[in-house]
């Protein structure tokens, strides 16, 4: 007898798109945080891109409640997308106070749990993820 697993959530095509902007947003100000210590120009484009990073993680919240309200999505998405959204208001928050201290490691905290969240919305997901092909 075989045992069904569940598939794991794969997010529609707006997620997966949402999750994508908002991890090469936060690759982009990784960046220009580093153009901060050797160009003119580096602060403006940190600027600009927090600016389209903080817009890229209200897309993802728009994204994650249109999939989960009409397409009876998980949840999880949801929560995730907040989540973020109350990251990267607290990392505007430290960066304007200038406080490279708990700006940077929370900047590397984002994007790396971006890029996870990602993987979790690809087809085939995580490699040895319960419920994955992978």
């Amino acid at each position: 007898m075989a045992v069904h697993m569940a598939p794991a959530y794969r997010g529609p095509r707006f997620v997966r798109i949402a999750v994508a902007l908002q991890t090469l947003t936060l690759f982009f100000q990784a960046a220009t945080a580093g153009l901060l210590l050797t160009s003119a120009h580096g602060e403006l484009l940190h600027d600009v891109g927090a600016r389209v990073m903080y817009g890229a993680s209200m897309l993802y919240v728009l994204a994650a409640v249109l999939a989960w309200r009409p397409g009876g999505a998980s949840l999880r998405p949801v929560l995730y997308a907040a989540g973020f959204l109350l990251l990267a208001s607290l990392q505007v928050v430290l960066g304007i106070a200038h406080l490279p201290a708990l700006h940077v490691p929370l900047g590397i905290l984002m994007f790396t749990g971006s890029v996870l969240v990602l993987l979790g919305t690809w087809p085939g997901g995580l490699p040895g993820h319960p419920g994955t092909d992978g």
